[in-house]
């Protein structure tokens, strides 16, 4: 099977790692990949040993001119299908491009954000099929008019095993610049607002009055870094939480973090909460869009409402003042990510939808 693959972020974390696992299952599997993505980004040179590589332009949302270079795309590499990874344009111009071609297209979306009914009768009248990484995104995107014979179901997955590797304590927490015997929380998500760091920050202070070896780190980068630390430097918590910024040392880190806090306002599923529980780090999170299939209450985590910030500091303490339940949280989370998140879960998911559109072309 021939399919061409349109991603249009820049970054590997998150979406993009996706698509470079299934990637690389297809081409395990004898699969041919073909992948349009923006020139120069770091999935094309991950992706190499595992797909033909079409760098193109891509703007984002306006870029018209996409669908043609798609179109071309399409018509010059004659696949099977098409599946559009990303929003950022290549959702809409990659749907059209395969319309105009009589090529099957998949989009897979990743995020719960609303989009509006008239919004979602056009936009998805483009694609056979959408796949969304949680039911929560499914439910959404149902409530807002996708019909329910074109939705399909696939989870995000995790290598679970190349997390789940012991804590070189002393190494890690000498690289991070804290104390052996420091409690350290870990935030890993894009500085953005919808990611929440805001609400961490005003739970934080009777949380370090109680625990004064505590440590916050903020894993990610984004638009909203200086007023982060702008914030931070106000309240005076400038000695407690650092921006840590993009880390690709991500896997040698988890281990050895007591807690991770994941207090996010939406959130299609979170691949960082996948990657959290393979470390075997207990989880507190805000109980929105897929995140209470990633983080079950009581078997690897917590859940709090979103934006409530007596919540969440309640919830985190009382994990502060309990390593038992750390332990058990963490080791619950290793058991539920080899049992339902594997990447192998994950190809074949996909692959039952493509063999499902190809058999109907046929």
């Amino acid at each position: 099977m021939r399919i061409l693959h349109v991603e249009g972020g820049r970054h590997l974390y998150g979406g993009a790692f996706q698509v470079l696992h299934l990637l690389r299952g297809l081409a395990a599997r004898g699969h041919d990949n073909w992948l349009a993505c923006p020139q120069g980004c770091a999935l094309a040179q991950a992706a190499e040993p595992v797909a033909r590589v079409c760098g193109l332009p891509m703007h984002g949302d306006a870029d018209l001119l996409m669908a043609v270079r798609l179109r071309r795309l399409i018509r010059a590499t004659s696949p099977d299908l098409v599946h559009l990874h990303s929003r950022i344009g290549a959702d809409v111009m990659g749907g059209l491009a395969a319309r105009l071609t009589g090529v099957p297209a998949i989009h897979t979306r990743r995020v719960d954000n609303p989009e509006p009914p008239w919004l979602v009768a056009l936009k998805y009248r483009l694609h056979d099929r959408v796949i969304a990484i949680s039911e929560g995104i499914g439910r959404v995107l149902v409530s807002e008019g996708l019909p329910a014979s074109k939705l399909r179901i696939v989870r995000s997955a995790v290598d679970w095993e190349s997390y789940a590797r012991p804590c070189d304590r002393g190494t890690i927490r000498a690289r991070l610049g804290v104390p052996a015997e420091t409690l350290l929380i870990g935030v890993i998500a894009q500085l953005i607002p919808r990611k929440g760091h805001r609400f961490l920050i005003e739970a934080l202070p009777p949380l370090i009055e109680a625990h004064p070896n505590l440590q916050v780190r903020f894993f990610g980068q984004g638009p909203l870094a200086t007023d982060l630390q702008r914030h931070l430097a106000d309240r005076g918590l400038s000695g407690h939480v650092q921006l840590a910024g993009f880390r690709d040392d991500l896997a040698e880190i988890l281990p050895c973090l007591d807690l991770v806090v994941h207090p996010v306002l939406m959130e299609g599923l979170g691949v960082s909460l996948l990657q959290t529980a393979s470390a075997g780090v207990p989880i507190v999170a805000s109980r929105a869009g897929g995140i209470p299939e990633a983080v079950r209450e009581g078997e690897n985590g917590v859940l709090v409402p979103p934006g409530d910030v007596p919540a969440l500091r309640a919830a985190i303490g009382a994990l502060l003042a309990d390593p038992h339940r750390r332990r058990a949280l963490g080791a619950g989370g290793q058991s539920l990510m080899a049992r339902e998140f594997s990447l192998d879960a994950m190809v074949e998911g996909n692959l039952a939808v493509y063999r499902e559109l190809i058999s109907r072309v046929v």
